[in-house]
């Protein structure tokens, strides 16, 4: 009975977990929210103010999770905004938000394709940077038949692809790092357009446990927004007077949702959708190992037959506890 007990607590978790997911996708994908995250992730927007950037540059309304009919079967257009790339032989890619954004001082409407992802998992059992670089590599070839045919390759949009990065570990937190592709003279020298090779970026933003931590205004932000302690009222009232932020009644009750989901799981003994209990005895036993023999972290980790997509965590808890110690 305990055990079907615990499998049902298991279950209803997911469920609010999934509906968690789909709260936070919702808030992200404010105007306002994505026009704060592009001006201090996204070097085109630096120069703008937020209001400036959700009214002006923020093209058509941001999709969400939105499925589309496979690219190999139905060439689109990116009017649609797909949120799903498709193609039969390399199975779907679902973006969390994936939006049009106008490039400030150009006459075309439509020169950058933006992507946001929320990530809970910094150790999925992949490193996050390759997958955001896959995911831009995607957006990237996704214009063929649907922003150019044939080898019209000068129609290219640049493409971003930002990550948000929930539970990062210690040592990443309070980062934002961005990858570009960049030119690198090896031999002589020769002035080209930045525009013809930059082409493709991506962001990712580790937040921190207490926003106050931070004196970056974007980590601020979306830490307190994303925060699962905060009430909702005092975060409505902190993302409008800290951070100036119009509480629509939208964005509001997206707000309220995320709240009230994540005091489910919490209410359930749960955080983020794993038991607390198993990892901290794991982490023990892994420490004890080592404590008693002469055997590295990775040993200690075959000897118990720890999984690969959790190694890097838990290696870098226990270096984070020694360092502190």
């Amino acid at each position: 009975m305990k055990v079907q007990n615990r499998l049902a607590k298991h279950i209803d978790t997911a469920g609010i977990m999934a509906s968690y997911d789909k709260a936070c996708k919702q808030v992200l994908a404010n105007k306002i929210i994505l026009a704060w995250i592009i001006k201090y992730s996204t070097k085109e927007y630096s120069d703008y103010s937020v209001f400036e950037i959700a009214e002006n540059f923020i093209d058509g309304e941001p999709q969400i999770s939105k499925e589309t009919v496979h690219r190999d079967e139905v060439p689109e257009s990116i009017e649609g905004a797909n949120n799903e790339d498709s193609s039969i032989k390399e199975g779907v890619v679902r973006f969390d938000i994936k939006f049009k954004a106008i490039i400030p001082e150009t006459d075309n409407r439509a020169d950058m394709i933006i992507n946001v992802e929320a990530q809970n998992d910094f150790y999925p059992g992949y490193p996050i940077i390759k997958r955001g670089i896959y995911y831009a590599s995607r957006m990237i070839s996704s214009q063929y038949e649907t922003i150019f045919t044939n080898s019209h390759y000068e129609k290219l949009k640049k493409v971003r692809s930002i990550w948000i990065c929930t539970r990062p570990p210690k040592k990443r937190q309070n980062t934002i790092s961005r990858y570009n592709l960049t030119k690198e003279e090896v031999f002589g020298h020769f002035e080209e357009n930045m525009d013809d090779y930059d082409l493709i970026s991506v962001s990712i933003i580790c937040l921190n446990d207490n926003k106050n931590d931070s004196s970056d205004k974007l980590i601020q932000m979306l830490s307190t927004l994303l925060s699962k302690t905060i009430n909702t009222e005092d975060k409505k009232k902190r993302l409008s007077e800290e951070f100036n932020i119009p509480m629509t009644k939208e964005l509001e009750g997206g707000v309220r949702s995320m709240c009230n989901l994540s005091q489910g799981v919490y209410d359930d003994g749960f955080n983020d959708g794993y038991d607390s209990g198993i990892e901290e005895s794991t982490i023990n036993s892994i420490k004890n190992l080592i404590e008693n023999t002469d055997w590295d972290i990775d040993k200690c980790m075959d000897i118990l037959k720890i999984s690969n997509d959790k190694r890097e965590k838990y290696k870098d808890i226990i270096l984070n506890e020694s360092v502190m110690v």
